[in-house]
């Protein structure tokens, strides 16, 4: 089975900056072709951050995000990472890590029902 692990969620102030970090059991996570980041505030539906698609090397974000946060790997580590810059309380949710083993098609990325393995979540709060 595979195992997604999500790390790095705590408490920050408005304008901070936090990197979440995704890692897999069972293979490579940098290996799927495509690895992404999902968020869910409380009472609201989850909602797309951005994903990694590697056959391609290309990145694609919310555009609630984009300019903030950036998705980045490292091989060597096993890890996907998401660097959160310019925090907003807006983006206080419990972020997810998912992977699919295939490519899909740009039209279909952004939907979670895709993606095969998820992770546990980890808790962003952004609050002074």
């Amino acid at each position: 089975q595979v195992q997604l692990v999500e790390s790095g969620g705590g408490l920050v102030q408005p304008g901070g900056s936090l990197t979440l970090s995704c890692t897999a059991s069972g293979r490579t996570v940098t290996s799927y072709a495509l690895v992404a980041w999902f968020r869910q505030p409380q009472g609201k539906e989850r909602e797309f951050v951005g994903t990694l698609r590697r056959g391609l090397n290309t990145k694609y974000y919310a555009d609630s995000v984009k300019g903030r946060f950036t998705i980045s790997k490292d091989n060597a580590k096993n890890t996907v990472f998401l660097q959160m810059n310019d925090l907003k309380p807006e983006d206080t949710a419990v972020y997810y890590c998912a992977v699919r083993n295939n490519d899909l098609i740009l039209s279909a990325l952004r939907d979670g029902r895709h993606y095969d393995y998820w992770g546990q979540g980890t808790q962003v709060t952004v609050s002074s």
